[in-house]
């Protein structure tokens, strides 16, 4: 078996529903993970996200382990660990004003003239998350089912993640979650967090393992792909929860 010292996770779709928290059983599995490899999520959420989805459904059995777990918000443009008993930002790939305030005009404009503009949403279309502007079609708190029915080709989104890319040749416009379109400074993707990842701990890139949903050419994790990372294709949690219960003990046969 290939050596893995660190799993890296997408979220939405990957270890837990879209905007959703983990279930039992994937938190249950990611603190088995946690006392034998480290453990990375990077999606394109906001470090807020990351805590109500995944950390505070964490068992009481995994505080000890937290130093092995590093979190990638906003696809990677945020890194935080767990130090001092508390969650601290090591680093921030932050937009500009002005790159912020063109990438909301951009995708407000094309959204509009595409017929992509929905009347009623479950909260915000448009989000500032410092280090990366979101587009989210029905709004951040949609329900799963109405996402899933919005664009289940992909071909919504990657029509509009084009026309905005061609407004900003400057940036990075990526087909995001199941109704998301993110757009971050030019050349900051999944690729560039996990070889920043590798750069920080040391833990080479062959080393490294990722589980994603969106590994297809369209899809926001397949820079991963590209980059040369070992990967394993779900389509759900619950398929992730499956291929852990697997791996899991396969991890823990090869450090005895």
């Amino acid at each position: 078996m290939t050596r893995t010292t660190l799993v890296a996770f997408d979220l939405d779709d990957t270890l837990a529903p879209s905007k959703s928290p983990m279930d039992p059983r994937m938190s249950r599995l990611l603190s088995e993970l946690l006392d034998i490899v480290e453990v990375c999520i990077i999606s394109g959420g906001q470090f807020s996200q990351f805590k109500m989805q995944a950390i505070d459904n964490l068992p009481d059995s995994s505080s000890s382990h937290l130093d092995r777990l590093h979190l990638m918000p906003t696809c990677g443009t945020q890194y935080y660990r767990f130090e001092d008993s508390l969650w601290k930002q090591i680093y921030a790939e932050n937009l500009t004003e002005d790159e912020k305030a063109r990438a909301l005009a951009a995708v407000e404009a094309r959204a509009k003239e595409l017929g992509l503009w929905e009347d009623e949403t479950w909260g915000p279309i448009l989000e500032d998350r410092g280090s990366q502007i979101t587009f989210s079609a029905l709004g951040q708190a949609a329900p799963v089912a109405a996402k899933q029915a919005w664009d289940p080709s992909g071909e919504k989104k990657n029509t509009l993640r084009e026309a905005v890319q061609a407004d900003l040749p400057d940036l990075e416009v990526r087909s995001g979650g199941s109704t998301s379109v993110d757009i971050t400074r030019q050349g900051i993707d999944k690729a560039y967090g996990m070889k920043k990842l590798a750069e920080l701990t040391g833990i080479p890139l062959d080393d490294m393992l990722f589980v994603g949903d969106r590994l297809d050419e369209n899809g926001n994790d397949y820079p991963v792909k590209a980059l040369g990372v070992r990967t394993h294709a779900v389509d759900d949690w619950e398929d992730t929860a499956a291929y852990l219960e697997k791996l899991i003990p396969e991890l823990r046969n090869a450090t005895l």
